[in-house]
C-alpha cells in the first residue's frame, strides 16, 4: 500500500507533468495578430481589429468602443496587420474568377489613399475615391469557392395559434416555412443561382353541440431554382401546388419556367418581374369539374428592409389559361417581420388567393390574415 510520502510524490510529479505540457501547448498556439490602429481626422485614436469597407464608409471593431461605423471622410490613418483585398468602384467579379486581378494584402489609409501592400509585390495605391469594397482576405477567397448545396440556407419558421372553448368551440394553426439560397452571397461577385423554396399552412375547426362542424384547410407550397444569364436577367424552372378546402379544391398542381428580370436592386430593395408558360392541372371536391390546363404566369416580388432590421416582402402572382379562358386564377401576399429578441420576430401577414372556377357553392376568394413568431434562419 503507498504510503503518504510516496502518494505525496506522485501527486507533485503528476503536477510537473501536467504543468509542462501546458506550457507546450501554450506555446505551440499561433500568437496573437497585432491590433489595427485607426486615427480620426479629430486625432481620437482606436485599437482594434477591422472588418470591411464599402468604399463609403467602414466598420472598425474597437477593443473599447466595439463595433462602429466611420465615414472613410473622417479617416486620418488607417493600418491594418491583416489582410484584405481592395475591390474598386464597379469592379464585379464572375462567380469563378481567382481574384488574381484584386490587390491583396495589408492596407494603409492616408491622404485619401488606400495603399495595398501584398507579400512579395510592389505596394498598390487606390484613391479612396475609387475604392468599392475592402474585404479581409479569407472571405474575400472563401466567396470565390463553390459552397455545398447544405450551405448558405436563409430564411424563417413562422408558428401561430389560437383556442377558444365556450358554447362554440374553435381552434386554429398556421405556420409557415421560407428558405432562400442565393450564390453567391456577397454583392462583389455577378450573381449566378438562386433557390426558393416556401411552404404555408391554414387549419381550423369551429364546432358546437347538434350543429355540423365547419372546417378550414389551406395549404400552399412552391419551389423555384434561378439561372442568372447576367446580374438582372435570368431563367427560372418552379413547380406549386395548393390545396383549399374553403374554395372545394383538392389540390392544383403547377408547372412551368420563363425568364425573370430585376428591375429594381439596392442594398435595402429588390424588385423582380417574370412571365412563364405553365401547366395546370386541377383536382376538385366535384370530379366532374377536374381538369388539365396549358397557360402563363405573371409575378411580381418585392422586399424592402427598413431600420432596426424590420422586414417587409410582397408579391403577386396572375394566372391565365388559354384552352380555358374562364380557368384563371392569382394570389397576393405580404408580411411585415418586426424583430423582437434575437433571431425571434413578430410577424404580420396578409395572403389573398383568387380562384375563377370553384366547384357550385364555393366563393372565388380565400382571404387570410395571420400573426405569429418567427425564427430567422442564418
Amino acid at each position: 500500500m503507498p504510503t503518504i510520502v510516496q502518494s505525496s510524490r506522485f501527486f507533485i510529479v503528476f503536477l510537473v507533468v501536467c504543468g509542462f505540457s501546458l506550457t507546450q501547448s501554450a506555446s505551440a498556439q499561433p500568437p496573437k495578430p497585432q491590433p489595427d490602429v485607426l486615427i480620426l481626422v479629430d486625432g481620437e485614436k482606436l485599437i482594434g481589429h477591422l472588418e470591411s469597407s464599402d468604399g463609403g464608409s467602414l466598420k472598425f471593431e474597437s477593443d473599447l468602443a466595439g463595433e462602429i461605423t466611420v465615414d472613410l471622410s473622417k479617416v486620418q490613418e488607417l493600418h491594418t496587420s491583416g489582410k484584405f483585398a481592395v475591390l474598386r468602384k464597379s469592379q464585379v467579379l464572375k462567380k469563378h474568377s481567382n481574384g488574381d486581378n484584386v490587390p491583396q494584402g495589408t492596407i494603409a489609409v492616408a491622404d485619401k489613399n488606400i495603399q495595398v501592400t501584398p507579400a512579395s509585390q510592389p505596394p498598390q495605391t487606390i484613391p479612396i475615391a475609387d475604392a468599392g469594397h475592402v474585404v479581409d482576405e479569407a472571405s474575400f477567397q472563401k466567396a470565390l469557392e463553390n459552397p455545398g448545396f447544405f450551405h448558405d440556407w436563409t430564411g424563417g419558421i413562422t408558428l401561430g395559434a389560437s383556442l377558444v372553448e365556450a358554447t362554440q368551440n374553435s381552434e386554429s394553426a398556421t405556420g409557415s416555412l421560407t428558405l432562400s439560397r442565393v450564390i453567391p452571397t456577397v454583392n462583389w461577385l455577378d450573381p449566378v443561382n438562386r433557390t426558393t423554396v416556401d411552404f404555408s399552412a391554414s387549419y381550423g375547426e369551429i364546432s358546437q353541440t347538434g350543429v355540423p362542424t365547419v372546417k378550414t384547410s389551406i395549404y400552399h407550397a412552391d419551389a423555384e431554382r434561378d439561372e442568372f444569364f447576367s446580374p438582372r436577367l435570368y431563367a427560372f424552372v418552379q413547380a406549386a401546388y395548393d390545396h383549399n378546402f374553403s374554395q372545394g379544391l383538392n389540390l392544383q398542381q403547377q408547372y412551368g419556367g420563363g425568364i425573370g428580370l430585376v428591375v429594381l436592386k439596392a442594398p435595402n430593395q429588390e424588385l423582380d418581374l417574370k412571365g412563364s408558360m405553365t401547366y395546370i392541372e386541377q383536382s376538385f371536391q366535384t370530379a366532374a369539374q377536374s381538369q388539365n390546363l396549358f397557360g402563363s404566369t405573371f409575378a411580381e416580388t418585392y422586399s424592402r428592409k427598413f431600420a432596426r432590421s424590420i422586414v417587409f416582402t410582397q408579391g403577386v402572382t396572375i394566372t391565365p389559361a388559354w384552352n380555358n379562358l374562364n380557368a384563371y386564377s392569382g394570389n397576393g401576399n405580404a408580411t411585415l417581420a418586426i424583430p423582437v429578441y434575437k433571431r425571434l420576430n413578430f410577424s404580420i401577414g396578409v395572403i389573398d388567393t383568387f380562384l375563377n372556377d370553384p366547384p357550385p357553392g364555393f366563393k372565388k376568394n380565400s382571404f387570410q390574415a395571420t400573426t405569429g413568431l418567427t425564427y430567422a434562419i442564418k
